[in-house]
């Protein structure tokens, strides 16, 4: 159990970074509070309008959309830390404001509009920002279980958060909960300031260079396994992530739950998510292409299964499993873009990375408020599934296509599933990704050799469907196996065929 902790947690050994996920636990804490507190808010003064809800999430997001590949560039070129104390400070000084509106009793929805826009301001620098530091919190080899970790801390925030905003607006006024929340809200521009700059592992300001967005996008362009899970999280971020607005109205106008209630369904989103963070807290190397799209098909299907869901019960069950695969599908892209970009690229292309994830929020947060408004809100959360499962299809065959790698299906005598690979999968860095993450064969993406899959730890999303035959990877004539990266509880027979691709390398500096 200490060997666990200890490689689940590594990271935490290094200072710089010890303050880091401290400081963003305590503000997130306070932030998720403030947004849940805030949600119940809209829907009182709206008089239960997920389009409202949809305006506010929108409006939070289009700052992202307009801003985030400048802020790449921002980070590309100045001190990641002092840019971070002051996007921090600018989002204090905003949530104080709003506060003291909602304290005052004289809160009104164009109120709640406008700090929506502020609060995402703010954001559009902080976040490609800080996703871009972790990389200078620690070297190398730690990066995957930092990265993992920072994705944990987050879901933490995000299970506590809307409990306690839950527990607050059950027993206090909402202006109390907001006051709250504030207080929470400012811990990072303590931790940031309190850090030891020559422990950091950035680049030497003179090697910044000019650092153009237009550069950044070219070079993402030129290299398809970047271009592969950014197009993917571009539609799952902007259909599939818009539980901020379709779960309030879920539970208030379908489930005719209370505030409290409504926070064990964002609960139990993040509880899932956050065993879905710690899953990868073990990996070392970079997660491969069907690791990535595994992950997109479990979590097409199971939100789809949400939208179908009876009772507030059911719904708050599936929402477990949704969770885990949504931030593993998040987290495994992350990984897949952060891992395999040069340093001085890394500002730019996590922008972008941000853009497409988030800053298509304003378009897919007000569809999702519109949909549910005109069709329910249960039908917005199982075709936004839907969609999902079908761009992780087509992300699928994409791959396929250029990687030259194929799919043979077999029936008999058992349903079997077989990759065979065009050249030896090529995942950079040293082949030893965790064998208890969760994913089968087919999403781990780098296997050189025939491997024998033993059912360990929850299967991948390809093998979530709905094939049952029992797992045995069959070994095929060949040297032994590279990796132990495709241990998975899966519901087909996978077979990978050896090949001679050559290996993505792994970049840092």
């Amino acid at each position: 159990m200490r060997a666990v902790l200890d490689t689940t947690f590594r990271s935490l050994r290094v200072r710089n970074y010890r303050l880091f996920a401290v400081g963003q636990l305590i503000k997130l804490i306070g932030v998720w509070t403030m947004f849940t507190a805030q949600d119940w808010l809209v829907l009182d003064l709206s008089h239960n309008s997920p389009g409202a809800l949809g305006v506010v999430t929108a409006l939070q997001f289009v700052p992202v959309m307009l801003l985030t590949l400048y802020s790449g560039r921002l980070a590309d070129r100045y001190d990641k830390r002092k840019l971070l104390v002051i996007a921090n400070a600018v989002f204090a000084v905003t949530a104080i404001a709003f506060a003291i509106v909602v304290a005052s009793g004289i809160v009104q929805l164009w109120h709640v509009f406008l700090f929506a826009l502020l609060f995402g301001i703010a954001n559009s620098v902080e976040t490609p920002v800080r996703q871009a530091f972790v990389s200078e919190l620690v070297e190398l080899p730690l990066l995957p279980n930092a990265l993992a970790l920072s994705a944990a801390t987050f879901n933490t925030a995000r299970i506590g958060g809307p409990a306690l905003a839950g527990v607050l607006l059950s027993v206090l006024s909402i202006r109390v909960v907001f006051l709250i929340a504030t207080v929470l809200a400012i811990a990072p521009i303590f931790t940031y300031t309190r850090m030891n700059v020559v422990e950091l592992f950035g680049l030497a300001r003179k090697d910044r260079g000019n650092a153009k967005v237009l550069d950044g996008l070219k070079y993402v362009g030129k290299r398809a396994d970047l271009v592969l899970p950014i197009t993917l999280m571009a539609v799952v971020g902007m259909i599939g992530f818009n539980f901020p607005v379709t779960l309030a109205a879920l539970a208030k106008i379908n489930f005719h739950a209370g505030a409290s209630s409504f926070g064990l369904l964002t609960t139990a989103l993040a509880v899932g998510a956050l065993g879905g963070a710690l899953a990868g807290s073990g990996r070392r190397s970079r997660p491969g292409a069907y690791r990535v799209i595994g992950a997109a098909l479990a979590f097409g299907v199971l939100e789809f299964a949400v939208g179908f869901a009876p009772n507030f019960i059911a719904a708050m069950v599936l929402l477990v499993p949704t969770g885990f695969f949504s931030i593993y599908l998040a987290q495994a892209a992350n990984h897949r873009v952060q891992m395999g970009v040069d340093a001085e690229y890394r500002g730019r292309v996590m922008a972008l990375y941000v853009l497409v994830f988030l800053g298509t929020t304003p378009i897919g947060a007000s569809l999702a408020g519109w949909w549910g408004e005109q069709f329910g809100v249960p039908s917005s959360i199982w075709v936004a599934g839907l969609v999902s499962f079908v761009a992780a299809v087509a992300t699928l065959i994409w791959q396929l296509r250029v990687s030259g790698d194929r799919l043979r299906v077999r029936l008999l005598p058992r349903p079997a599933l077989h990759l065979i690979s065009a050249a030896p999968a090529a995942d950079p860095a040293p082949a030893a990704a965790s064998a208890s993450a969760p994913g089968s064969a087919l999403a781990s993406g780098a296997v050189s050799a025939p491997v024998h899959a033993e059912p360990s730890v929850p299967g991948s999303a390809l093998a979530s469907g709905a094939v049952s035959a029992p797992v045995h990877a069959e070994p095929s004539v060949g040297p032994a196996p590279a990796l132990s990266d495709v241990a998975s509880e899966v519901a087909v027979r996978v077979r990978l065929e050896p090949s001679a691709r050559a290996p993505e390398p792994a970049t840092r500096h």
